[in-house]
């Protein structure tokens, strides 16, 4: 099991990220409130407060919360300053990893990362030591059962796309970051539904984990995954589908 998506389908398939609904809702929110601030409370004109709404709707968070947020970006009501931060480092077994960070105090997310880092078998790097082992892409995932491969292809192509693969029970289209508005208004157009449109970093190369080494490193994204500040965890394993089926067979 290697690849961008996976970690985030391991956390999906353990419960990690909606265990707490409280602390989604929490992530979600900020994600809202830096979008609208950074580009302003249209989502029409705004493509990542669109994403970030999209998201929230999709967790369940109610329209009035997400007006709030809306609102507490533009100004006009009263919130914290988040600052974007991206944390980087190793995990055991060599693997890279990218914490993105919204936080209020810098000085506090960056003790209480480390620490998690260092008492999971890790360290927390220097800016850019692990950052050049990832590239930027946008990455929309459809559900096999919405679309045909070659309708899909034709759509996504046209409008810009670089590939659309087939992973297990979606199709993945992968775009230059410059072209994914396009390639996904293209989408949209036909009607076909999207499971998750997004920009994101993905490893250039990946680190083949056993069994051992998978518990430990999905254990450190678990912790970092939960952390308040944490907006998204990235890193570079490669979890072989025999050592996958031991994993499940444990949850």
């Amino acid at each position: 099991m290697a690849g961008h998506s996976h970690w985030a389908n391991i956390a999906f398939k353990k419960g990690l990220v909606d265990k707490k609904r409280g602390k989604l809702f929490g992530k979600l929110a900020r994600y809202i409130i830096v979008a609208a601030r950074r580009g302003g409370g249209d989502p029409a004109a705004n493509l990542a407060l669109r994403y970030a709404i999209d998201r929230a709707r999709k967790a369940s968070m109610s329209n009035d919360t997400i007006e709030r947020a809306v609102k507490k970006g533009t100004g006009e009501l009263e919130t914290e300053t988040y600052d974007e931060v991206m944390y980087e480092g190793y995990g055991p077994y060599g693997v890279a990893i990218l914490c993105e960070i919204l936080t209020e105090n810098r000085n506090r997310t960056a003790g209480e990362i480390r620490k998690i880092f260092e008492v999971n078998g890790g360290n927390l790097g220097s800016t850019g030591c692990v950052a050049y082992l990832f590239e930027r892409k946008g990455i929309i995932q459809i559900p096999t059962k919405s679309v045909t491969e070659d309708r899909l292809f034709e759509i996504a192509l046209e409008a810009g796309a670089s590939d659309v693969q087939q992973v297990g029970e979606m199709f993945e289209v992968t775009t230059t970051p410059d072209s994914f508005q396009e390639v996904m208004s293209a989408i949209e157009a036909a009607k076909i539904p999207m499971e998750t449109a997004e920009v994101m970093r993905i490893a250039t190369n990946t680190v083949d984990l056993d069994l051992e080494a998978a518990r430990a490193v999905l254990k450190l994204m678990e912790i970092l995954e939960d952390h308040d500040d944490v907006q998204s965890v990235t890193a570079n394993f490669n979890i072989p589908e025999s050592v996958m089926a031991e994993l499940e067979a444990d949850s």
